[in-house]
């Protein structure tokens, strides 16, 4: 796992913070939350929130903001993963999470402005969805992070749908982007 803080301002020109963790492995956004004063003690309550007692992942990676305190790394690993900080100013170290909060803000934040606390969490809540379902990741093939339990029949060729079959198109982030799905057609 990954985690990160961005930082995103209101309509209000209030600051918040964005807490987002994230499977390295499957690029799937596992948990997501924000406050607007984010000490050690909350963000070792998201850490709670997101390794229950049996996790499967064994790392955590994180930058060294000092939000990240040793006592935070100390109970990380007290919940069973061995924690990895960053290297001194290598941003590129934490690529992954870095890598995500642009794409949050260059395809959503840069379009819908937050009035406030709530309405942040909804928008990244709609987002995370979006990104988990429906937004395809090129580092997983043409594949997505949560796999629909449709299959897609075979066609004869590939820039051919399938017989029966027809592409439906459903906003997501009120039209923001779209996410295509191949529907049966009714008989």
């Amino acid at each position: 796992m990954a985690c990160d803080f961005f930082v995103v301002l209101t309509a209000t020109f209030r600051t918040l913070y964005v807490f987002l963790r994230m499977g390295v492995g499957t690029r799937r956004i596992l948990h997501h939350n924000s406050t607007a004063h984010p000490t050690a003690d909350w963000t070792l309550q998201q850490f709670r929130e997101t390794l229950p007692g049996d996790h499967p992942y064994r790392f955590v990676l994180h930058d060294r903001d000092s939000i990240f305190s040793r006592a935070l790394d100390k109970a990380g690993t007290g919940l069973g993963v061995r924690v990895l900080r960053t290297p001194v100013r290598a941003p590129k170290a934490s690529a992954y999470c870095e890598r995500l909060g642009g794409s949050l803000r260059r395809e959503c934040l840069d379009f819908l402005i937050p009035l406030s606390e709530g309405h942040l969490r909804r928008i990244v809540k709609e987002w995370e969805l979006h990104d988990n379902r429906g937004r395809p990741h090129r580092s997983l093939g043409p594949g997505l992070p949560e796999l629909s339990p449709e299959s897609v029949p075979a066609s004869d060729h590939r820039h051919k749908l399938p017989a029966g079959y027809r592409l439906t198109k459903t906003p997501a982030l009120g039209g923001l982007h779209h996410e295509y799905r191949l529907v049966k057609e009714a008989a």
